[in-house]
């Protein structure tokens, strides 16, 4: 377990899991009023905290599947990346991708948070790199099976 420093400056419970194998913390809207998201609308939804993560970790915002299987609203910028130096509010940019109109309400669970450790890279200027089997095969290169 990491410890994550927390200012909660919403009216919500801290996030937590759902369940004890859970990858993600849901987050919730901490907004005054319902924000009406019509359809391809897009919109940032505020959730109250502020974190310091520890160097070497970063913290994803991701869809729930249930609000994207139900009614088309995911995140748009999917993952979305909060670096440890990041010290402002955590906001959730959401998108309606369906042909009706959601209304977010204050309180609701609009995406999840994973914690993860991430390496940064150096990267090393060469003029070959080493063969592999795929090569360069790009995009749809091992077929369909």
């Amino acid at each position: 377990m990491v410890q994550i420093k927390v200012i909660n400056k919403g009216h919500h419970a801290l996030p937590e899991y759902a369940t004890p194998q859970s990858a993600g913390l849901d987050l919730r809207a901490n907004i005054e009023q319902p924000i009406v998201l019509k359809p391809l609308q897009r919109c940032l939804v505020p959730t109250g905290l502020y974190i310091a993560l520890p160097e070497g970790y970063e913290a994803q915002v991701r869809p729930r599947s249930g609000l994207a299987y139900k009614h088309g609203i995911t995140v748009i910028n999917s993952p979305g990346t909060i670096d440890a130096d990041y010290r402002g509010e955590i906001g959730v940019l959401l998108v309606n991708l369906s042909d009706k109109e959601f209304v977010v309400n204050d309180g609701e669970r609009v995406a999840q948070m994973v914690i993860a450790r991430c390496e940064q890279a150096v990267f090393e200027p060469v003029e070959v790199l080493d063969d592999t089997e795929r090569g360069a095969g790009g995009y749809g290169h091992t077929g369909v099976k």
